[in-house]
């Protein structure tokens, strides 16, 4: 079995004051034929500054919960959404405003200006929406936000 792989970009983010989108190498273009008829978008890249030794090997933290980590436990890498893992690959759902060409325009993206995306692939809500997830306890934040008052 194979023991390592390469990826090569096929975009990346870019941004700046009031847009957000990702800018796909010309090679890739024609495969985002149709991708405009979908609302929604699963963007996979690279944790850029995340892809050292010391990184890779850190096998649990203490998650940011809602913007603090003083209140969430000790917990394995692959139990929570922390850029520190193994392999620094970031997942994140997007809402498409629109494609122009080889661009596509996204409401928002947690992955930094200049990211390299490794793939997308559409978000389809009967595969990818399940209803009756749980969460631990230290989530709930996460689970059950605050409404704004």
């Amino acid at each position: 079995m194979k023991q390592e792989f390469k990826m090569n970009p096929i975009g990346f983010i870019r941004k700046n004051e009031t847009k957000t989108w990702i800018e796909i190498t010309e090679k890739f273009q024609p495969g985002l034929l149709n991708l405009d008829k979908f609302s929604h978008l699963i963007t996979i890249w690279w944790i850029e500054g995340r892809d050292t030794k010391e990184d890779r090997a850190r096998l649990q933290v203490h998650p940011c919960v809602d913007g603090k980590r003083e209140k969430s436990p000790l917990t394995g890498v692959f139990a929570c959404r922390a850029p520190l893992r193994p392999n620094p690959i970031g997942l994140t759902i997007v809402k498409i405003i629109k494609v122009v060409d080889n661009k596509i325009y996204i409401d928002r993206s947690d992955a930094f200006n200049d990211t390299p995306i490794i793939d997308l692939k559409p978000y389809i809500p009967k595969s990818d929406c399940i209803l009756n997830a749980t969460l631990p306890d230290f989530m709930d934040a996460i689970a059950h936000p605050k409404k704004a008052e």
